[in-house]
């Protein structure tokens, strides 16, 4: 089922007023909307035929070209670097830094550094285990020393001398303490009794008999001075603001949404009106155009232009692709023998230079094979295997 459209909301009734504005304002918003939309659409018309016929056909052309370009001037040149260049420099730079750098690095770790650090490493853990002996001994010493010279005459000093005084001193100071704590709450108490009787009471016999009947009055004085005060703001000032609001500003606003209600309405009807204007001259001048010039163009390239292109095609243009795609194949293999030649050559040449390639020698790892796992009960590890 479809949906059911909303009811259209009733319109509210209209006075004359309204009437007479929306007429002349339709007449005259038609008679300049229409030459400004026919303007449009022609230039709507005459852009998009542009674009398909001359932009969009001129960009596809420079992109082709820019790309053709781009392969001649960058990627072709720096591919050719790249293969018959860097890449033989770097092999043979590679090679080189083999023979130069690794393997005399190599025999130099194998050979000379390995034996030199295991003797560092033996002569280390001698040095080490004479240097633990020795700190023991040390330690051992001082820890007997200490005890006997600091631990004992400091445990006798604090439990003969420290702790009897400390025990008097603390008994003294709470004595003092207990007094001077006597002394203060007699001081607190006097003090608080000279405050409350010269201070509190004076003050709030103050407020309940002075500064209470006076703040009423003030108050009372300042509510009267300001409904004075508002009274007087809403005659001089409210009362015209709003005289202003209600019988000037209202019924002139109301009359320009009128207006401009009516205007904006007249505008959509009008351009609704000048696009239906449009499209029937647009279809005329269409139709004028295709009797006029688009048929008779179809009908000498039908009856004219075709059979001519069929006889050139079948006369001139096939044997001219046939020779030029034997001269195509002629010249690839020309090419083929030629790069095929050239391969031979450099390999000819890399092989006078560094000699034949050597062949990889099988290395004995030890490992049992996937057939020959091994078990508990054989001898099939790299350290027993033999």
């Amino acid at each position: 089922m479809e949906p059911q459209k909303p009811l259209p909301e009733p319109r509210q009734p209209e006075g004359c007023l309204v009437t007479a504005i929306r007429i002349p304002v339709r007449i005259v918003v038609l008679v300049l909307v229409v030459p400004v939309r026919m303007a449009w659409d022609a230039l709507v018309v005459a852009g998009r035929f542009l674009n398909d016929t001359v932009l969009r056909p001129l960009g596809r052309a420079l992109d082709r070209a820019l790309e053709w370009t781009g392969r001649i001037l960058f990627v072709w040149p720096l591919l050719g670097l790249w293969r018959y260049v860097l890449v033989p420099l770097g092999k043979g730079l590679g090679w080189l830094g083999n023979v130069l750098v690794v393997v005399p690095a190599v025999w130099l770790y194998r050979y000379v550094l390995t034996p030199v650090g295991h003797g560092i490493a033996w002569a280390a853990r001698g040095v080490g285990r004479g240097f633990a002996a020795l700190a023991a001994g040390l330690y051992a010493a001082g820890a007997w020393l200490a005890r006997y010279l600091v631990v004992v005459p400091a445990v006798w000093l604090y439990q003969w001398i420290l702790t009897p005084s400390g025990h008097g001193v603390m008994w003294l100071l709470r004595g003092i303490g207990r007094g001077i704590a006597a002394v203060g709450i007699g001081v607190y108490t006097f003090v608080a009794w000279l405050v409350r009787y010269l201070v509190v009471v004076p003050a709030v016999r103050l407020y309940a008999w002075v500064l209470t009947p006076v703040g009423h009055g003030a108050m009372w004085l300042l509510r009267g001075i300001g409904l004075a005060l508002y009274w007087v703001a809403r005659v001089v000032f409210v009362l015209p603001v709003l005289a202003l609001w209600r019988w000037v500003l209202t019924p002139v606003g109301r009359f320009l949404a009128v207006v401009g209600r009516e205007v904006g309405d007249a505008l959509g009807h009008a351009w609704r009106i000048a696009g239906h204007v449009s499209l029937a001259v647009g279809r005329f001048l269409a139709t004028l155009f295709r009797w006029v010039f688009v048929e008779p163009v179809r009908w000498a390239y039908r009856t004219v232009l075709t059979p001519v292109g069929h006889v050139v095609r079948d006369a001139v243009l096939r044997p001219v692709a046939q020779v030029a795609r034997g001269v195509g194949r002629a010249t690839r293999e020309a090419l083929a023998s030629v790069r095929e030649t050239a391969r031979q050559a450099r390999a000819d040449f890399r092989r006078m230079l560094f000699g034949e390639p050597r062949e990889t020698v099988a290395v004995d790892r030890r490992e049992p094979t996937g057939l020959e796992t091994r078990t508990l009960g054989r001898s099939t590890t790299a350290l027993t295997k033999d």
